[in-house]
């Protein structure tokens, strides 16, 4: 793979970018905070807004790795972020990445996430050079299945008990893409 970092994609009506520490009141008020979120996630919300400065700080730092893929879901329309999209290598010579994604709860149900997944999955194959591009969800949350769905993925198997988050040790369905079948899709 040959690794970029995260840069800048636009979309429709998102910008997809590089959080910055000035991001830390509108992420703690969008979603990082917002109990709705966090129940098929690893972390609680957040209760203070310097803990989401610290989280911001740590996420500024490693985007020097040319490996760290973090995306902050901004609104055009507001230039606000309303959630966090991010994609991590799973196996490098395989080509296999990751992707887990959140919004905040007022965002839901309008395309957004669906609209960010489109645009990271493109530029993951394009630019670092993905084979597989893989996502989970917990089958209680069946809205994540739709957005991976509709970004092209397919189911492959629920992995049983092979996870945990806020909602306790649960079982995992794992969607996936390909480049060979994105670039079918493409034709």
């Amino acid at each position: 793979m040959l690794h970029v970092g995260t840069q800048t994609l636009q979309t429709k009506r998102l910008v997809l970018r590089p959080f910055t520490l000035a991001d830390a009141p509108a992420a703690f008020e969008n979603w990082m905070s917002d109990e709705l979120v966090t129940p098929f996630l690893t972390w609680q919300p957040y209760k203070e807004l310097s803990a989401v400065r610290d989280t911001l700080s740590a996420w500024t730092n490693a985007y020097r790795q040319k490996d760290f893929y973090l995306w902050a879901i901004v609104l055009q329309a507001t230039m606000l972020p309303v959630g966090c999209i991010d994609a991590r290598v799973i196996d490098e010579k395989a080509a296999y990445m990751r992707i887990g994604y959140c919004l905040g709860s007022k965002w839901w149900g309008q395309g957004l996430m669906t609209e960010a997944l489109g645009a990271v999955i493109k530029f993951l194959f394009e630019k670092p050079g993905a084979n597989r591009i893989e996502a989970r969800h917990d089958p209680n949350n069946p809205a994540s299945a739709g957005v991976m769905k509709k970004c092209g993925m397919h189911y492959e198997a629920t992995l049983k008990q092979a996870a945990w988050s806020n909602a306790g040790i649960y079982d995992t369905a794992v969607y996936a893409i390909f480049m060979s079948c994105a670039a079918e899709q493409n034709q």
